[in-house]
């Protein structure tokens, strides 16, 4: 992921409960409309970040509790967000280099569980996943604001 100069950080620790989803779908709304995004790219945000959360709650500890951690680090044009639990690993280079030939098959092919990591590639500008056995997972994202040309030539 690339360097930037983070502005400010907003943190967020929260039982891995998928009631709590939406506080940080909120946290991320009322960051991302501050810094300057559009309507659309924080919707894009909203779903990422849903997917990244949803996984903790579902897999990361096997319905048994826990607790996530979300960083929120805000720069002048981009947000990048952490999204961290310390239950069960997951295969997350296998998982995410299988991504990669999705391109080629129907919806009908891919399998459940996997198409939440095709959508944060997609709705995000960086996505980066690291699982560590025994310590859990970690998905950054970051997306930067899109500049839009005002002249109509």
């Amino acid at each position: 992921m690339t360097d930037s100069k983070i502005q400010q950080q907003v943190r967020l620790t929260l039982p891995a409960q998928a009631d709590y989803v939406d506080l940080v779908r909120l946290t991320l709304y009322g960051i991302a409309s501050k810094i300057g995004f559009c309507y659309e790219e924080i919707e894009d945000m909203k779903v990422a970040v849903s997917e990244a959360c949803n996984n903790a709650v579902l897999y990361a500890y096997n319905q048994d509790g826990g607790m996530v951690d979300i960083v929120f680090d805000i720069g002048s044009n981009e947000l990048g967000l952490t999204i961290r639990d310390e239950g069960s690993s997951f295969r997350a280079e296998q998982e995410t280099q299988e991504l990669l030939g999705w391109h080629d098959k129907s919806i009908d092919e891919v399998e459940a569980g996997g198409l939440g990591f095709y959508l944060m590639q997609a709705l995000m500008d960086e996505v980066e996943v690291v699982s560590i056995e025994g310590r859990g997972t970690e998905v950054r994202m970051k997306k930067r604001i899109q500049q839009f040309s005002e002249e109509l030539r």
